[in-house]
């Protein structure tokens, strides 16, 4: 169950789940308020895995690295929740836009995207934490949608292995090899020059 915007009371109302066979678009995820978190990923909605602790911890080293570097800078780092849409379109109106999706984390460096809503296109760079209950699908749906977007850079951080896996975008529009990143290592952001993470900081040993 969740609750919907009625604009002739002005209130919301409790209905149900939305039908998985239509396609929902921006201006109907805005009448929505839901119970736990999800995104519209083209379409079709898409509940989000609660955070754990571990993926919590890791939120926090990683945003707080970000934006100690990015302080006098014009980038903006943002954590989740916060909306990034990805419209099928330039003009991006919210009935062209099927695809709202809420990164763990994300650096937008063209602060023209952002508007009081969130992000209106692609960030310049995208960290996606896995938590347990992370599927395959789930992953792969994310890594489609960031290349198609044009997220310059985009960071896997599985917990459980220690590790990044990191992907860039190509000439050609795609993402290469993944690049992996473990504790002893120094990851250089290629889309946010000039920050480097140990990644020993991000793993620590308990």
């Amino acid at each position: 169950m969740f609750t919907e915007f009625d604009p002739h009371t002005d209130t919301f109302r409790q209905v149900e789940e939305p039908d998985p066979s239509l396609e929902y678009t921006y201006a109907d995820y805005l009448k929505w308020r839901f119970e736990e978190r999800v995104e519209l990923i083209r379409g079709q909605l898409m509940k989000m895995t609660a955070p754990n602790r571990k993926h919590q911890e890791i939120s926090v080293i990683l945003s707080t690295a970000f934006r100690n570097y990015l302080r006098l800078r014009s980038c903006k780092i943002y954590t989740a929740p916060f909306d990034v849409r990805l419209p099928r379109t330039e003009q991006g109106s919210p009935k062209e836009i099927v695809t709202v999706v809420q990164p763990d984390l994300c650096v937008v460096c063209d602060l023209h995207k952002l508007d009081e809503k969130g992000c209106l296109g692609a960030p310049d760079l995208v960290v996606e934490i896995l938590s347990p209950g992370n599927s395959r699908k789930e992953v792969r749906i994310k890594f489609e949608l960031y290349e198609e977007a044009g997220v310059k850079e985009y960071w896997i951080v599985n917990p459980e292995e220690q590790n990044i896996a990191v992907f860039a975008l190509e000439k050609n529009g795609r993402y290469g090899g993944a690049r992996l990143f473990a504790t002893g290592d120094s990851l250089a952001a290629t889309a946010v020059p000039g920050f480097v993470l140990d990644i020993t900081e991000l793993f620590p040993t308990e």
